[in-house]
């Protein structure tokens, strides 16, 4: 007759341990580790560390099956079935809405690659797009002005700026494109740009208009991570304003910018697009990855003064040769009377 498997002390102990890691790697926030190296590169790739996760169960499960008890190999495959399941859960609450509708104002952002994208190619987004403002980090003064030409021709009037990282950082510069219709913009040049690579602040001319912050800081490489984390403060520093918009490759998730706003999906004092829209499970990068597999890394960030109306990735770029998606947000301003400074 064939015995009842019993509980082992090596299974509960496997059990709780097990929980208490898979809850630690589903929210490393909770416990101020999100920003350490490999943590910070873990949580990136929600999707695949669930995927992960859920082939390693399966196979404790099949192993315990095989043993015909309950020991270190079911417990295993309960707590890794958890986590994986703890990470899909999270990326449903974040949502994988993906939609474009009308506002004031549309903002753009797509890394460039270094010129993987060519200056037709973000043309053809601009237009696509209807776009009144394009962050492009990776993307120099000459490929913008090529895209300006191509979009004059096409009959859209834009301005373009480029801005280089500070002495000793990297030679990859960022550059941004501004409507016409949103009259004349200069660079604050008190402002230094993030470590390592360039990001910079735009004002109007004539004070009426929302502050434009190009951004694409450092990724966090082992090498790396203290100027990462200084550019997510630099963001952060920047949000202090209600009237700013900032878009660009943040080389950072929603997971990352805890600690940095009063809540998940908040930067200094401005709110994730991606997360407004229930849009920011879907991924940017790379584009080798599905959208709900890759990192959702590029972000458009409102301060209180505007109104997210719609946000998306677009992955019909996939082929133009960059390694990002460009992502898209409509937003509309805000009841002045409403926003507090």
């Amino acid at each position: 007759m064939p015995t009842r498997p019993r509980l082992s002390f090596s299974f509960l102990a496997t059990v709780l341990l097990g929980a208490l890691a898979a809850g630690v790697v589903l929210w490393p926030q909770g416990v101020g580790i999100h920003r350490l190296p490999f943590v910070a590169n873990v949580i990136s790739l929600r999707g695949i560390f669930a995927l992960g996760l859920a082939v390693l169960a399966v196979i404790a499960g099949a192993i315990a099956v095989r043993r015909r008890r309950w020991g270190v190999s079911a417990a295993l495959a309960i707590a890794l079935a958890a986590g994986s399941l703890g990470h899909v859960g999270v990326l449903i609450a974040r949502g994988w809405s993906s939609s474009t509708s009308g506002g004031d104002l549309t903002v753009v952002s797509w890394n460039a690659y270094g010129g993987g994208a060519s200056p037709a190619d973000i043309a053809r987004l601009v237009r696509e797009t209807r776009a009144d403002v394009v962050s492009l980090p990776e993307t120099d003064a000459f490929a913008a002005a090529e895209v300006i030409g191509i979009l004059r021709r096409a009959g859209i009037e834009m301005r373009h700026d480029t801005v280089a990282a500070a002495p000793g950082g990297e030679t990859i510069p960022t550059s941004i494109l501004i409507s016409n219709r949103l009259g004349t913009y200069t660079r604050d040049a008190s402002i230094p740009s993030t470590p390592g690579l360039p990001s910079g602040v735009w004002r109007p001319v004539d004070g009426d208009g929302p502050t434009l912050v190009a951004a694409h800081p450092m990724p966090p490489l082992p090498e790396t991570m203290a100027e990462w984390d200084e550019g997510l403060r630099w963001i952060a520093a920047r949000c202090a304003e209600s009237d700013v918009i900032v878009a660009g490759d943040l080389n950072a998730t929603v997971d990352h910018f805890a600690g940095l706003g009063s809540r998940e999906d908040v930067i200094g004092g401005c709110r994730d697009a991606a997360s407004e829209a229930g849009g920011a499970a879907r991924g940017t990068w790379p584009v080798r990855l599905p959208v709900a597999f890759a990192a959702p890394i590029d972000h458009v960030l409102v301060g209180a003064a505007w109104r997210v109306e719609s946000f998306a990735v677009l992955p019909g770029f996939d082929d133009a040769g960059s390694d990002h998606r460009p992502i898209v947000a409509t937003l509309t301003r805000e009841d002045r009377a409403t926003v507090t400074p």
